[in-house]
């Protein structure tokens, strides 16, 4: 593979990795490691590593003496000659291979602190599950339901805020609706075998909520529209991911034991979600057509609502 053939295209190391004045593996399934070495092949230099996405090669390009599950565990740098590091000194090889970084890279090597660099990133490792969670069907089914619970709680308690806010009757009455909606959609995941673990963080996402749906209220009718459709545009992609994903796994040949459901099981969580999904869209449609808020405060608003959304979701499938 080349420094900037597509990842998953890796074969044995044995030719161009040879050559190569480092051989970089790494996990890129993880946003944050796959953020970084994109930066890293930006750099003039880069084209002398080999760089291997261990989360996709084949097992005969790791090489000797490195397995997937290390690999995945921690950055790993393979040396000309053959020598394998990781974590802070894999970082300090790989930026002395570098030209633009290569004096960092020879103070990262400097022993002392090398070790506190070493304890930072063990740090790090520490909190990457938040980014990367656990791809095994059925520990990503029961992060997925909790967050899935959790979104539909903090779903009613927007609402709540909105009409404890607005004297409009038009918004009122459109909160109303869909409070119901909510209400019911949270009543179905309760009722989901095997049951739904919930969220340890539900009392941070009531009162999140309700000021989601309140604060907006405050400013009238278009603003709450806007905060709608904001909201469940980042819905539609949440349960479309998760439906996506239960479809691979109904693909498959064992799909009947899949996350500890049988295959009708899943079939009906499936629809479930799927159901819960086509609400939402007709929740952001009405919001769309009552004419929600325009311009860059509106835009900046919405996207804050976004990022609160998806931060919430990362949160929620861990605790």
């Amino acid at each position: 593979m080349s420094c900037f053939q597509p990842a998953g295209h890796a074969t044995t190391p044995s030719a161009e990795a040879t050559t190569a004045s480092l051989t970089v593996y790494f996990d890129g399934q993880c946003p944050v490691c796959s953020r970084e070495v994109a930066l890293y092949r930006r750099q003039a230099g880069a084209e002398s590593c080999h760089w291997v996405d261990a989360s996709e090669c084949a097992p005969s390009a790791l090489g000797e003496g490195l397995g997937r599950e290390q690999a995945l565990a921690r950055m790993h740098v393979r040396r000309a000659d053959g020598e394998l590091v990781s974590g802070a000194q894999a970082f300090a090889a790989l930026w002395q291979a570098l030209p633009s970084m290569r004096r960092w890279g020879q103070l990262a090597g400097w022993r002392p602190l090398n070790a506190v660099l070493e304890l930072a990133y063990r740090m790090f490792l520490r909190l990457r599950p938040l980014w990367r969670p656990d791809t095994s069907f059925e520990r990503w089914l029961a992060a997925e339901l909790r967050s899935d619970h959790a979104g539909e709680t903090g779903a009613i308690e927007i609402y709540r805020g909105i009409l404890a806010v607005s004297r409009d009757a038009d918004v009122r009455r459109f909160a109303e609706q869909h409070l119901a909606t909510e209400q019911r959609h949270l009543v179905t995941l309760e009722s989901v075998k095997p049951a739904v673990l919930r969220s340890r963080l539900l009392v941070l996402w009531r009162p999140a909520g309700w000021l989601t749906g309140a604060l907006p209220a405050l400013a009238g009718p278009r603003a709450v529209y806007a905060t709608i459709a904001a909201v469940e545009r980042f819905v539609d992609g949440h349960y479309a991911q998760q439906i996506s994903r239960i479809d691979q796994e109904l693909g498959r040949a064992d799909a009947g034991a899949a996350g500890g459901l049988k295959r009708q099981q899943l079939s009906a969580l499936r629809e479930t979600l799927a159901r819960c999904r086509d609400d939402e869209l007709q929740h952001r449609d009405e919001a769309l057509a009552a004419g929600p808020a325009t311009g860059w405060m509106a835009a900046a608003w919405a996207r804050v609502v976004g990022s609160g959304s998806a931060a919430a979701v990362v949160f929620a499938r861990r605790f």
